[in-house]
């Protein structure tokens, strides 16, 4: 039986679902939050962000979770104006902003985009990273999103490289590192029902 949450007695409880690519982050956050009865914000917080800074679903999919291919620092050299402002910059604020008004709006799952760093002075929001070994991840995008089996490894690899430079640059903070969440979970090991259950047990 679904537990659903008395909103007057629980206020602006949040968490936030860091996750490695593949490890099954996004459907965890997705099933504890309907467990919970909470909103579950993934891609309708791309579709907020597309809403408020009129770029294409496609662009914040990309740009607003991952540094360019060429790494952290070509991120912050490249498409600057005369001012050293990039539209990444301009998604980066306009993404803190959407987050930070999807908090405020009551309890939630917030799946990806730095939340955990932009709640950070939220008392009552609990940051999650799921992580898996790599041949767990491997086996799960072949199957799951329909990744070619000849390299999935190479694509784990380049996506999480990219998540992790950054999170590294608008944070200042190293991805996935255990003292900046307040849980780390294995999904490989413990597997999603579990990991669901224990954040379900924390809320």
């Amino acid at each position: 039986m679904e537990r659903m949450v008395n909103r007057e007695t629980v206020k602006n409880r949040i968490i936030t679902v860091s996750r490695e690519f593949g490890s099954g982050g996004r459907t965890i956050g997705k099933e504890t939050a309907q467990k919970l009865g909470v909103p579950c914000y993934d891609q309708e917080l791309i579709e907020a962000i597309a809403k408020e800074s009129g770029f294409a679903r496609e662009y914040i999919a990309e740009r607003g979770e991952y540094a360019s291919s060429k790494g952290w620092l070509a991120s912050a050299l490249s498409d600057r104006d005369f001012y050293g402002h990039s539209n990444q910059d301009y998604l980066w604020t306009v993404q803190r902003r959407v987050i930070l008004d999807l908090a405020a709006q009551g309890p939630c799952v917030i799946v990806g985009r730095c939340a955990d760093y932009i709640l950070r002075d939220y008392a009552d929001c609990l940051t999650v990273f799921i992580h898996s070994a790599p041949d767990k991840r491997a086996e799960r995008i072949v199957k799951q999103y329909g990744e070619g089996s000849d390299a999935p490894e190479k694509r784990l690899k380049d996506k999480d490289k990219r998540r992790a430079a950054y999170y590294q640059f608008y944070t200042d903070r190293k991805w996935g590192e255990a003292r900046n969440y307040h849980i780390s979970l294995d999904s490989g090991m413990l597997g999603i029902e579990s990991c669901v259950r224990v954040l379900e047990g924390l809320f």
